[in-house]
C-alpha cells in the first residue's frame, strides 16, 4: 500500500516571517477554558499500526520513541507518523500527524484534509503538540496553561477559517523559540494545507542518526 503524503523537507528555513508577540494575542481572546482530558490514544483514529513495520533498533533508541504508546509508527527517515484511512478513497492513507527533528529543530505537523481537519483533529492536533511541549521545553506551570490556551486558540481559529494559510509563524514561546504556522503544501504529490509548530531549542532530544531512504 503507497502513502501519498510526504512532508515538505525543512519548513522551519522556509518560513518567510516571524510576527511579535504583540501581533499573536489572539490566545488570550479566546478559549480559555481547556478542553477536558482524552482517554484515547492520539492516534487511535484508525487501527493502523500494522501499515508499517517498526524499524529494527531505532525505537528503544529514539527520544521520540515515547509516542508509539500513542499509536504512532517509527519510519526509515526516523521521523513518527500517524496515519488515518482517506474517507474518500478505500484503501488509501495518508500522514494525519508527524513529527522529526530538522536540523536541531522539533518539526510537529498536522495534516488538513482537503484544508479541513477531520472529526476529532482538532483535539488531537492540541493533545499532540501539548505532549512535545511537556516533553521537549522547559515550561513552569503557568507558562505550559498560558501556552496550551494559545495553541488551542489557533487551532480554532484555523477550524473556523479565521487564519489563512500562509508562511507566517506566531511565537508562542521566547525561551525554547517555539512557533506555530498555518501553512500551505504544494508538491507533486500533495496540495493542502497543515499546522505545524516548530520547537527551535528543544531539550530532553537525542534522536540516533538515521540516513534518509528515498520511498
Amino acid at each position: 500500500m503507497r502513502i501519498f503524503f510526504h512532508l515538505f523537507n525543512i519548513l522551519v528555513l522556509s518560513i518567510s516571517a516571524f510576527t511579535a508577540m504583540s501581533n499573536v494575542s489572539i490566545a488570550q481572546e479566546v478559549l480559555t477554558e481547556s478542553q477536558p482530558q482524552t482517554t484515547q490514544r492520539i492516534c487511535s483514529v484508525d487501527t493502523s499500526e500494522n501499515l508499517l513495520p517498526p524499524i529494527e533498533n531505532q525505537q528503544s533508541q529514539s527520544s521520540l520513541s515515547y509516542l508509539a504508546q500513542q499509536g504512532f509508527l517509527q519510519t526509515s527517515d526516523g521521523s513518527w507518523v500517524c496515519y488515518a484511512p482517506d474517507p474518500k478513497q478505500e484503501g488509501r492513507y495518508y500522514s494525519l500527524f508527524k513529527v522529526q527533528e530538522i536540523n536541531g529543530t522539533l518539526v510537529a505537523t498536522s495534516f488538513l484534509n482537503q484544508a479541513s481537519l477531520v472529526d476529532g483533529q482538532d483535539n488531537r492536533s492540541l493533545e499532540f503538540f501539548m505532549k512535545l511541549v511537556q516533553n521537549h521545553m522547559k515550561t513552569n506551570p503557568d507558562n505550559l496553561d498560558s501556552i496550551h490556551r494559545y495553541l488551542e486558540a489557533f487551532v480554532s481559529y484555523v477550524k473556523l477559517g479565521k487564519i489563512q494559510p500562509s508562511n507566517r509563524g506566531y511565537l508562542f514561546d521566547q525561551p525554547s523559540r517555539g512557533f506555530i504556522v498555518y501553512h500551505p503544501i504544494k508538491n507533486e504529490k500533495l496540495n493542502g494545507t497543515a499546522i505545524t509548530i516548530n520547537i527551535g531549542s528543544p531539550q530532553n532530544l537525542n534522536s540516533p542518526k538515521v540516513s534518509l531512504t528515498n520511498s
